[in-house]
């Protein structure tokens, strides 16, 4: 891992903290006109194109009749999956729709003499989650994506998953979507599978909403089509920031950070400390374990590419610091981990104390894992019950009530020169205003 020392006035301007908070730039340029490319098609020639792309890209030959994951093949996967990886799916899926139900929201009315306003919440009809089938196997991102799509009351949920090199889907994933209420499976990934869904074809449902995370090319696509259906966020590669102290266990903070390089290569890994011991301890440890996991020679090229302690002034710095990143994941292992709580402004989840390792937050704890990246827990948001429902305005105005309002609203039409929103709040002040006994009951 590489050390960089923050100490310094400047720090804001390090080379590798910059190179840190812009690694997604650039990306786009690379693969933009194949994605965009891969969407027109779909949008033109729809099971065709798909088909097609799922051959070159995936090695699977598709058609109208296998696209579709069918029951049988849901029953088998429960036959195939060990019971207690079943168990740990529903305990997990028990514990994230428990947390997720806090997060509903009711519709509302605020009244005032002759006047009703307020908003009525509405889930959406249809939901799409994307479930990478690529380096592993990921039923947690099954139930992170459908569970708070199912507690807003998604009618139906849709999941696209890429079956690779044969019909096969994982069947972790198909027990995850089973035990997670996802309606509709179809064996079908990548910026082509993304694009089906938006637009829809003969096999596939069209949705009004795609979420979950995936490669570069998914990520794109879900971009592009940002406006043909609505999208959560375009994730990029997972990360991970460690604050610690000289409380914390290097050991653990070693293979805290080695649970996101192991994603994949362009995952990022960061610790950000005050205490020179603790940075040269987790650079050992890191080295040493990197030795010893399966997926050695992914987390090697992630921590080659992007693993690096940034050794600060003192620990206030070092939430100084973690800010500046906005990273997807941060873990406090410090002492007092809570008095720093209100020092951290960007982090899409914050993992305060020793034990609270981001591993727990992936798969059990309850708050979603589908989180903003590459500096954009800034303005983003984890996944939420909130991001499958849409608000409608809601407008009632009595006689009574127009005559409260209709001068100002006449001048403001007025003085922006819409002679036709004029005339509509006048035609109504022409009339005789008569306020009837049910309009006063209903306002």
């Amino acid at each position: 891992m590489k050390l960089v020392n923050l100490r310094k006035e400047n720090w804001k301007e390090d080379p590798e903290l910059l190179r840190i908070k812009t690694r997604g730039q650039g990306l786009e340029s690379k693969y933009a006109q194949s994605v965009l490319e891969i969407i027109e098609n779909v949008r033109k020639f729809g099971d065709s194109a798909v088909f097609s792309y799922a051959k070159k890209f995936d090695r699977v030959d598709l058609n109208s009749e296998n696209v579709k994951v069918s029951e049988e093949e849901i029953e088998e996967a429960f036959e195939k999956v060990p019971k207690n990886v079943v168990d740990a799916i529903e305990f997990a899926v028990e514990r994230v729709k428990k947390f997720h139900e806090h997060q509903k929201e009711n519709s509302y009315f605020v009244t005032e003499p002759g006047i009703l306003l307020g908003q009525k919440v509405t889930p959406l009809e249809s939901a799409g989650i994307y479930v990478p089938g690529g380096k592993a196997s990921y039923p947690s991102s099954v139930i992170m994506n459908a569970v708070p799509a199912k507690v807003a009351g998604v009618e139906k949920v849709v999941m696209i998953t890429p079956a690779i090199g044969s019909l096969d889907v994982n069947p972790y994933s198909l027990v995850a979507a089973k035990l997670s209420g996802v309606d509709e499976i179809y064996r079908v990934g990548g910026a082509h599978g993304v694009a089906a869904i938006a637009f829809g074809t003969k096999s596939i449902p069209k949705v009004d909403k795609i979420v979950g995370p995936g490669n570069i090319y998914v990520a794109l696509a879900k971009k592009f089509l940002f406006g043909t259906v609505d999208i959560d966020m375009v994730a990029g590669p997972s990360e991970i920031l460690v604050i610690a102290d000289e409380t914390a266990n290097p050991d653990w903070v070693a293979t805290d950070l080695l649970s996101q390089a192991e994603h994949d290569e362009l995952a990022g890994s960061f610790l950000v400390t005050h205490s020179e011991e603790v940075a040269e301890e987790v650079i050992r440890a890191v080295s040493e374990k990197l030795k010893k996991l399966k997926r050695r020679e992914i987390a090697e090229k992630s921590i080659e590419n992007f693993g690096t302690v940034f050794l600060t002034r003192d620990i206030y710095h070092s939430c100084d610091v973690a800010n500046e990143v906005a990273p997807e994941h941060l873990e406090v292992a410090t002492k007092e981990p809570f008095s720093l709580l209100d020092r951290i402004k960007h982090a899409g989840a914050i993992f305060l104390g020793h034990y609270t390792c981001e591993s727990l937050g992936d798969y059990v704890l309850g708050p979603n894992h589908v989180l903003p990246t590459g500096g954009s827990a800034r303005f983003f948001s984890p996944l939420g019950v909130y991001d499958f429902v849409k608000r409608s305005s809601v407008l009632y105005v009595s006689p009574e009530g127009f005559k409260r309002v209709n001068k100002a609203a006449r001048n403001l039409a007025e003085c922006e020169g819409l002679e036709a929103h004029r005339l509509a709040v006048e035609v109504r002040e022409a009339l005789k205003l008569v306020i009837t006994e049910s309009e006063k009951e209903r306002v």
